[in-house]
């Protein structure tokens, strides 16, 4: 079923390799849809990262829902399939970062690697346990203001994370196109020949 109201995109599938690619694709051409060209990149990182998890671990099947969600100044994307464990990151040693039980030889320890990855790239990401029903794996990445430009990576992602470089300058008024290039140099001669008036009358 795939579903695709506003900025909004869902989709279900089987978590195999060759429909990874797909998804791919999908995602990649929706967000460039909505001018979020540069938020391709990670987004694509972190969905590839998020289904290949479900594709090496979930049980008792690889059946999945893709969702990309653009609200405001968040895009989100979540990956909810139907194994209830959840996953963790790892420390430095191999260990569960977040103290859950589990050694490095429990196979979500592979996971973690990748949702490490995860967290490098994106603002924020998170796991919501549904009972028995699985689990929701979600990112966000900071989006361009709505209307707003997208020309490279650099400027939008600075601009949504920080405010950009401009913080606390007043905004100016665009000059509209076909204004003449120097308006104000046509009283110059008047100002010009005032001068030596106003230095007789001094005299």
């Amino acid at each position: 079923m795939i579903s695709e109201p506003s900025r909004y995109y869902a989709v279900e599938l089987q978590a195999l390799p060759q429909r990874i690619g797909q998804i791919r694709r999908i995602v990649s051409a929706h967000l460039r849809h909505w001018h979020l060209d540069a938020l391709v990149d990670h987004a694509l990182l972190g969905v590839t990262e998020l289904l290949t998890n479900v594709h090496r671990h979930a049980r008792p099947d690889k059946r999945c829902t893709v969702e990309v969600e653009l609200l405001l100044d968040r895009l989100t994307v979540s990956v909810r399939d139907h194994d209830p464990r959840l996953p963790r990151t790892e420390g430095p040693f191999g260990d569960p970062a977040d103290g859950s039980v589990g050694g490095p030889a429990d196979g979500l320890a592979t996971s973690g690697r990748g949702l490490a990855l995860v967290g490098a790239v994106s603002e924020s990401w998170g796991v919501r346990p549904c009972g028995d029903d699985g689990k929701v794996v979600w990112f966000t990445l900071a989006a361009p203001p709505a209307g707003g430009p997208v020309e490279t990576r650099e400027e939008v992602v600075c601009g949504a994370a920080t405010g950009g470089p401009f913080t606390g300058y007043e905004r100016v008024p665009a000059v509209p196109l076909g204004t003449p290039a120097e308006p104000v140099l046509s009283p110059a001669p008047a100002v010009a020949a005032a001068r030596p008036v106003l230095a007789g009358r001094a005299g």
